[in-house]
């Protein structure tokens, strides 16, 4: 049974974008590798090596995303009175604000504040409304933010 993945639109694009620059760089790679090749013995070829690994870990790369694209479901827009996939944040508490937008596990990127609904930041916000708490387990402890407003 095929994973679904749950990603935005703008996700989709980012992950094709991606996909079409490994893809580039399939021939600079294959070149890397019949240059290595010209040195001979491939036993001790340390360029041959790298340069397969290289081509290994890109492929890897592509076969992931082609299989995230092919099984991905399109985050539709949010219902912009409760937290769900898709949902900006804005939170706040006594000492900062910050905003979250909540998305699905393969775009979750939490220093450009894109954070899983899987993670604890996310289970705590999915299904929440403008106004209520949420604490939210740290490892620093407990902190109580306030949804201020859904963007």
């Amino acid at each position: 049974m095929n994973k679904k993945y749950q990603i935005t639109d703008s996700g989709r694009k980012e992950l094709e974008k991606e996909l079409a620059e490994l893809k580039s760089r399939r021939g600079e790679i294959a070149e890397k590798i019949a240059e290595a090749r010209s040195f001979g013995d491939l036993s001790e070829n340390a360029e041959y090596d790298a340069a397969r690994e290289e081509q290994g870990l890109l492929e890897t790369r592509v076969i992931e995303i082609e299989d995230i694209l092919q099984h991905a479901s399109i985050i539709k827009s949010a219902d912009a009175t409760v937290v769900g996939l898709g949902s900006a944040v804005e939170l706040k508490n006594s000492d900062k604000t910050v905003t979250y937008t909540v998305v699905g596990p393969v775009e979750a990127d939490p220093m450009e504040g894109k954070i899983s609904d899987e993670s604890p930041i996310g289970q705590a916000l999915m299904g929440k409304k403008v106004g209520d708490e949420v604490t939210i387990s740290t490892p620093k402890g407990e902190i109580v933010y306030t949804i201020s407003s859904l963007l």
